[in-house]
C-alpha cells in the first residue's frame, strides 16, 4: 500500500507523515523503555501484525527515529533502539500521556492491556526533581514483569529489565497493589504488613521509589 503523504511543507504535516500512521507513536513508547527485539514488539503490539510492524520500522528506522543494532550481551541478535533523534520524543509523549490520562475511560477500552512497566514509564517521568533526589536503583516484580527505575545524574527513568545488580530495593508484588501505591490509596509499610507487598531493602528505598511512582495533579508534578 503506498504511504499516504500530506505533502505540506509545514513541521507539523512532515512530523505526521512519520508518526502519524496508527499504531506508530505505540512503537515508540515501547523503545522509551529500551530496546526491543522485533519478537518482542510484536508480542507486545499483537494486533497489529507481522506486515504493518516491519512497514512501521522501516519507516521510523528511514527517518532516523530508531536503529536496528546488535545487543551488547548477544552480539547475533539484533533489537530496535530509539536514536537521539527518537529519545527528543520522550517529553513529548509523556505531555501527550499527560492529556490522555484526564480523558474518560469508556467501555472499549480494555483494562487487561494495563501494564505496570508503562504507568511507571510515565511516573518517572513526571518526577518532580525532588521527589527523585539522590541516586538510586529500584526494581519491580509486578506480576509477570520485570523492570527498574534509575535515579541518578541524567534524571529519573523506567526501563524494562531488571536493571543493574545489584539493586538498592527489589519489590514483588501484584498490579492492583503496585496501582493502588501509586495512586496514594494504600502506602508501602500498610503493604509490606498486609502481605501484598514484599521488599528486598531498606524502608528509605522504599518510602524514596513511591514518592517517584506517585500520581500527582498536572499542576502539583510541575510546581
Amino acid at each position: 500500500m503506498p504511504k499516504r503523504l500530506y505533502g505540506q511543507l509545514c513541521p507539523i504535516a512532515r512530523s505526521l507523515d512519520v508518526l502519524g500512521e496508527r499504531w506508530t507513536l505505540l512503537i515508540v513508547r515501547e523503545l522509551l523503555l529500551g530496546p526491543r527485539r522485533f519478537k518482542e514488539l510484536l508480542t507486545l503490539l499483537p494486533a497489529m501484525g507481522t506486515n504493518r510492524l516491519a512497514e512501521r520500522l522501516q519507516l521510523l528506522e528511514r527517518s532516523g527515529v530508531v536503529i536496528r543494532r546488535a545487543l551488547p550481551a548477544a552480539s547475533d541478535v539484533r533489537a530496535y533502539e530509539l536514536t537521539a533523534y527518537g529519545e527528543r520524543l520522550r517529553p513529548l509523549l509523556i505531555e501527550l500521556a499527560t492529556w490522555g490520562n484526564e480523558l474518560p475511560v469508556d467501555d472499549e477500552i480494555d483494562p487487561g492491556t494495563a501494564r505496570a512497566e508503562l504507568i511507571a514509564l510515565y511516573l518517572a517521568e513526571r518526577c518532580p526533581a525532588d521527589a527523585g533526589r539522590g541516586h538510586g536503583t529500584y526494581r519491580f516484580h509486578v506480576g509477570d514483569e520485570v523492570f527498574h527505575i534509575t535515579a541518578d545524574d541524567a534524571g529519573v527513568h523506567a526501563r524494562s529489565g531488571p536493571g543493574p545488580v545489584p539493586a538498592d530495593l527489589v519489590v514483588t508484588c501484584d498490579l492492583a497493589t503496585f496501582d493502588a501505591l501509586t495512586r496514594g490509596e494504600i502506602g508501602p509499610a500498610e503493604a509490606v504488613a498486609s502481605g501484598a507487598l514484599t521488599a528486598d531493602g531498606d524502608t528509605g528505598a522504599l518510602a524514596r521509589a513511591f514518592e517517584i511512582l506517585r500520581y500527582r495533579t498536572p499542576a502539583a508534578a510541575t510546581a
